[in-house]
């Protein structure tokens, strides 16, 4: 567990309307990678791990998921 606050950062793509989310990377050195809906900054969570985290970028980038 770290003790660092998060710095939230959206994507520079993230222009869609308000459909985003945020990440805080500055805590991947400690293992996890949160993330929030940017809508709702405050309110819950999800900690990803950073492979999981990894795994869903290039998911992402490769176009194996879909968009809703």
């Amino acid at each position: 567990m770290t003790t660092q606050t998060p710095r939230w950062l959206t994507s520079s793509y993230s222009d869609n309307g308000g459909a985003c989310v945020e990440v805080a990377i500055n805590l991947a050195t400690h293992g996890t990678v949160p993330v929030r809906d940017s809508k709702h900054p405050t309110g819950p969570v999800l900690d990803l791990t950073t492979e999981a985290f990894s795994t869903f970028v290039t998911g992402i980038k490769s176009g194996d998921l879909g968009t809703a």
